[in-house]
């Protein structure tokens, strides 16, 4: 049995990280925070209440101060020993995760992987893309100079499915040009960013800079609605991402919204099968199905049709469920029992909209873990694209197969989605490939891979309602942190 050891079954309660300090919440609200392999709590979360919250954006705002004043290379200094700490504790961040979130443990290290990435693309940042343009001479014994100067406090609140890489795409940038931060986790799935600040505190980074309170919407608008706060940072679905960036203009903040998804594949008949199938795999069933760049609608062009399906339901039937800690496990649970029910509620409007169940994942059974939240992989054929199944966000293990007679038709669906996250192409067809690049109206692109994830050194993409604002995570971060103060001098 190759099963992890785990790092604990009961984290206790939950504490705030205000001013250096890790201290409890003199909240009355805690919630249960839940093990999804197992249907058991791991942890009790507390909900900050408001004087908590003010306290730790004072204590951000103090930090500031000092912390914007230091010289680059100090912030940055350590900002790079982030990268050894978390490197030295992957495995265990890891199984945090795992147990919290339910994803398979290959997939929370890969999670910490791209979080070491935004860490190390945040030191770069700092010495290029942040140091400023300088013009001698724009006009008669006249110079300009542009430098950016950061802002203040910034709110981060993060999501369930990447408890910890989500919040890194705005951290380290934020810390790097000079600001500093409150960070709120999602309440469903805590404990792998608050186990990484823990990991970070080594670093010894002064108190303030990096503060982290719990909760659910109020304890969020009450982040973005407090006047010392300059923005804030949201990843999360498409309806509670348009309402953060609603809240954040009505009070005169900034805000990056990574929101919701609904992706296509689409596959030409002159794709590789064999390389197309081994990539939809993770694209459509790793993090079961909860990722904004997961496949949802795979699209069959032409006579590829009755290969691709066949193919594709033989690969889908056979992942191997169970508790993520397992090596060998393919597949982990959905996060909360509520996910389940609704993604189980998607799957009979799909059969009520006369979409053919061709594999049906309800009924999937882990002999170890009875009262897991488990769903198999799903596949629906025969799905047009008016179905609720094709153009609203499942967030789990569901497919549909949609059928297109040309490229132009299926990019004719894309571009019809409310939705414009990530959409892939599979073929052998430079010009295919390049006119399906051009075309579609969706910020990530995939040619001949099924999860177009952006590198920290480009930006996190999303137009239409994957997205809110006109700056996205990652590399934009340099302008949403910062404002440019041009000075023009004559000597």
């Amino acid at each position: 049995m190759s099963v992890l050891a785990e790092v604990q079954r009961d984290y206790g309660t939950l504490k705030l990280l205000i001013e250096g300090e890790w201290a409890d919440s003199n909240t009355s609200r805690i919630e249960p925070v839940m093990n999804p392999a197992k249907d058991e709590a791991i942890a009790r979360v507390p909900y900050a209440v408001k004087e908590e919250v003010d306290r730790a954006v004072e204590a951000a705002q103090n930090a500031f101060d000092r912390w914007k004043n230091l010289p680059v290379p100090t912030r940055i200094q350590y900002i790079y020993r982030f990268k050894s700490v978390i490197e030295d504790n992957v495995e265990d961040l890891a199984r945090i995760t795992t147990q919290n979130h339910g994803k398979i443990i290959d997939e929370s290290r890969g999670e910490m992987r791209r979080l070491v990435e935004n860490v190390e693309t945040a030191c770069a940042i700092a010495y290029t893309m942040a140091k400023g343009e300088h013009m001698d001479q724009i006009a008669a014994g006249i110079d300009t100079t542009l430098i950016r100067e950061p802002l203040g406090v910034f709110a981060i609140i993060g999501p369930f499915n990447f408890p910890s890489m989500a919040p890194f795409w705005f951290i380290p940038y934020a810390l790097a040009l000079g600001c500093t931060v409150v960070v709120k986790p999602s309440e469903v799935c805590p404990l792998p960013l608050q186990w990484t600040l823990k990991v970070v505190e080594k670093v010894g980074i002064p108190p303030g800079v990096i503060n982290l309170v719990h909760g659910n919407r109020e304890v969020s608008e009450a982040l973005i609605s407090h006047p010392d706060i300059k923005g804030v940072a949201f990843v999360g679905s498409t309806a509670v991402g348009r309402e953060v960036y609603k809240f954040a203009g009505a009070h005169g903040k900034r805000a990056i919204v990574q929101a919701g998804a609904k992706n296509f594949v689409v596959v030409m008949p002159d794709a590789d099968l064999d390389m197309c199938i081994r990539a939809l795999m993770p694209s459509f069933f790793g993090n079961t199905g909860q990722r904004c760049l997961s496949g949802a609608n795979l699209v069959a062009v032409g006579e590829v049709y009755e290969e691709l399906k066949t193919k594709f339901v033989q690969a889908s039937s056979k992942f191997r469920l169970g508790y993520g800690l397992d090596e060998r496990v393919e597949m982990g649970p959905v996060v909360t029992r509520k996910s389940r029910e609704r993604i189980f509620d998607y799957i009979e409007k799909g059969t009520r909209e006369g979409a053919k169940l061709i594999l049906d994942g309800r009924n999937a059974k882990v002999e170890d873990y009875p009262n897991g939240y488990f769903i198999g992989a799903t596949i629906f054929d025969n799905v047009t694209t008016d179905m609720k199944i094709a153009n609203e966000e499942i967030f789990g293990p569901v497919a549909s197969i949609v059928k297109a007679e040309k490229l132009d038709e299926a990019v004719e669906m894309i571009n019809r989605s409310r939705y414009g996250n990530a959409t892939c192409i599979f073929t052998s067809s430079g010009r295919a490939a390049r006119e399906f690049r051009t075309r579609v109206k969706a910020g990530n692109i995939g040619i001949n891979l099924g999860i177009p994830a952006p590198m920290a050194f480009f930006p996190f993409g999303g137009w239409k309602d994957s997205f809110f604002g006109v700056l996205h995570g990652q590399m934009d971060c340099v302008d949403f942190f910062t404002d440019k103060k041009i000075i023009m001098s004559r000597w």
